[in-house]
C-alpha cells in the first residue's frame, strides 16, 4: 500500500538526495533554538548541571530520532496511535525533568513537541496536542514560583505548529498531484490500448471478412473456372499482405485510412460477396478534414453487409457532411443490431470528430448506417 511521504522524504526527493542525509540536516538545524535552556543549564553546577544536560542530549536525541523514526513509518498513517502518542510523552518527560535545571527555559521544548504532533499525528488530534501545550505553557508561568509570564514561548509555539502544518499540507497537496499524474498516465495508456484493439480489430475484422468471401469463392469457382479461381487466391494473397501491412502500420502508430482506397477495397469486397456495389466515384467534394472518419464508416459498413446482411445490393452514399451505407438485406436486428464492436469503435471515433452516427432501418428495408459531422 502507498503511503504519505514524510517531510524528510519530501525534501530529499526534491534535491534528488539520500533522505537520510536531509532528513537529519531538515531536523537538526532547529535544535539551534536548545541554546536556550542550554546556556541556563550551563550555569548549575555539580549533579544538576550533569542532569540537565544528560536530559538536554536525550529530548535533542529523542527529537531527531523522532524523525528519523516518522520518515520510516509515514506521517499520520504507519504506526499505531500510541506508539506515536508515547513517543511525545516521552518526549513531554524529558522537557519536565529539564526543569530543575533549565528552569522556565524548558519551555522551549514544547515547541518541538508541538511541531512534532503537527507531524506524527492526524490534524485535528495534533490540534489538540497544541493547544493543550499553549495552555500548559500559560498556566504554568502563572502558577511556577520565580517563573515570569512571558508571552514567546505561546508564540513560538503557535508558530512553529503553523509552520508545519503548512509544510505537511504542502506535502499532502504534492502526493495527491503525484497521484493524479500517475492517474492521467494511467488513463492514457488505457485509451492507447483501447484505440489499439479497436483499430485492430477493424483492420483485421474486415480484411479478414473479404479474405474468407473470396477464398469460399475460389473454392466454388475451382472445378467451373479455374482461371477466375487462380485470380480469386491471387488476391486472397495480395488482401492477406495488405492486411499484414495494416497491422504493422497500426502497431507502428502511423496508420490512416484512405477514403478513395476503401471505397474500391470496398467494391471488390462486395463483388466477391455477389453484392451489387453502388458506390460513388469521386469523394472530392468531401473536405479533408472528414475523409479518414468517412473511410472508417465504408470499412465498417461494408463489413457488416458483407457478414451479415444477407443483401443483394449495398449503396453508399457521401456528402460533404455525411456518408450512408444502405443495404436491402434483413436490416438491424430488434433490441441489438448496433451492439457490434465495431459499431462500438466508429461511435467513439465520430464522437471524438464531433460527428453523430445514425444506425436503423433504411427506406423499404435492410440496414443504414449514416455518419454526420455538425449540427
Amino acid at each position: 500500500m502507498t503511503r504519505t511521504p514524510t517531510l524528510i522524504e519530501s525534501l530529499a526527493e526534491r534535491d534528488n538526495t539520500r533522505p537520510g542525509r536531509w532528513g537529519w540536516l531538515a531536523t537538526g538545524v532547529w535544535l539551534f533554538y536548545l541554546t536556550n535552556p542550554l546556556n541556563t543549564i550551563l550555569d548549575q553546577h555539580g549533579a544538576t548541571r550533569v542532569f540537565g544536560l544528560v536530559t538536554l542530549f536525550l529530548f535533542a536525541l529523542s527529537y531527531l530520532g523522532f524523525f528519523r523514526w516518522i520518515g520510516r513509518v509515514g506521517l499520520a498513517s504507519g504506526a499505531a496511535l500510541w506508539q506515536r502518542a508515547g513517543y511525545l510523552a516521552a518526549m513531554l518527560v524529558l522537557t519536565l525533568a529539564l526543569i530543575p535545571s533549565a528552569g522556565q527555559k524548558a519551555l522551549t521544548c514544547c515547541v518541538y513537541i508541538a511541531a512534532a504532533s503537527m507531524m506524527a499525528l492526524d490534524l485535528r488530534a495534533g490540534i489538540v496536542v497544541v493547544l493543550l501545550l499553549l495552555g500548559g505553557v500559560e498556566l504554568s508561568m502563572r502558577v511556577v514560583p520565580g517563573w515570569t509570564t512571558d508571552n514567546s514561548y505561546g508564540f513560538a509555539i503557535f508558530l512553529g505548529a503553523l509552520a508545519v502544518l503548512a509544510i505537511r499540507r504542502a506535502i499532502q497537496r504534492s502526493v495527491e498531484l503525484a497521484k493524479t499524474r500517475e492517474d492521467m498516465a494511467e488513463l492514457a495508456v488505457q485509451e492507447e490500448r483501447n484505440r489499439f484493439a479497436r483499430d485492430l480489430h477493424d483492420i483485421l475484422g474486415h480484411s479478414l471478412t473479404v479474405i474468407t468471401v473470396k477464398a469460399e469463392l475460389a473454392g466454388r469457382l475451382i472445378a467451373a473456372d479455374p482461371e477466375r479461381a487462380t485470380a480469386e487466391v491471387a488476391d486472397v494473397e495480395s488482401l492477406a499482405r495488405a492486411a499484414l501491412a495494416d497491422v504493422r502500420a497500426a502497431v507502428a502508430g502511423y496508420r490512416e485510412l484512405s477514403l478513395a482506397g476503401e471505397l474500391v477495397s470496398a467494391r471488390a469486397a462486395l463483388t466477391a460477396a455477389d453484392i451489387k456495389a453502388d458506390l460513388p466515384t469521386t469523394v472530392d467534394e468531401v473536405p479533408e478534414g472528414h475523409r479518414e472518419l468517412f473511410a472508417w464508416v465504408v470499412r465498417e459498413g461494408v463489413t457488416n453487409v458483407v457478414r451479415h446482411s444477407g443483401a443483394k445490393r449495398c449503396t453508399i452514399r457521401i456528402g460533404a457532411a455525411e456518408i450512408e451505407v444502405l443495404d436491402d438485406g434483413k436490416g438491424p436486428t430488434p433490441g441489438g443490431g448496433a451492439s457490434g464492436h465495431g459499431l462500438v469503435g466508429l461511435r467513439e471515433r465520430a464522437g471524438q470528430a464531433g460527428a453523430s452516427v445514425q444506425i436503423g432501418q433504411a427506406p423499404g428495408g435492410g440496414f443504414r448506417l449514416a455518419v454526420r459531422v455538425g449540427p
